[in-house]
């Protein structure tokens, strides 16, 4: 691997390729998969868990600030006997009309009509449905890190014929 000297210490060159795959694979910002990558020596599982670890960190921060924009999204399933609604909170309706916001709210509604839940709390502690490694509360914290905002699920309703 090529190195660089910076302020007297060896760092890994990183491709542009790998800071772009680790982005796509987490979504957090650019110079922090780059600083990641560096601090792992160009290994992608150990920069995804130091990012895990920051992006917990500065989203737990984030989670305290009011989040009252967001939008309600609805999934029907394809057979038409289950639906949901769901409200999803952030902070700015930028980040609310955003495509990724609304395709994570798509996300869990799917989740909700796939696993019944009574509560917003026993829906955070499923696991995600989508990614067997991280449960819906490390989801959103992931998505709020990546956003700079407050993400919460304020409430939501599924319906299913009975």
């Amino acid at each position: 691997m090529n190195y660089a000297t910076v302020e007297g210490q060896k760092m890994a060159r990183i491709p542009a390729q790998l800071v772009k795959q680790l982005r796509e694979l987490t979504g957090a910002r650019v110079m922090d998969c780059k600083r990641a990558l560096q601090e792992s020596q160009g290994n992608l599982e150990s920069a995804i868990a130091l990012l895990r670890e920051k992006d917990l960190i500065r989203a737990e921060g984030l989670q305290q600030n009011e989040a009252n924009q967001g939008i309600v999204e609805s999934y029907i399933h394809s057979n038409k006997s289950i639906g949901v609604l769901i409200e999803v909170n952030c902070q700015t309706d930028f980040v609310a009309r955003s495509a990724t916001f609304q395709e994570l709210a798509r996300n869990l509604a799917m989740q909700i009509a796939a696993i019944p839940v009574e509560s917003v709390e026993s829906l955070l502690s499923q696991t995600y449905i989508r990614d067997s490694q991280v449960t819906v509360k490390e989801l959103l914290d992931r998505y709020s890190a990546a956003a700079g905002e407050a993400i919460q699920v304020k409430r939501f309703s599924r319906f299913g014929l009975s």
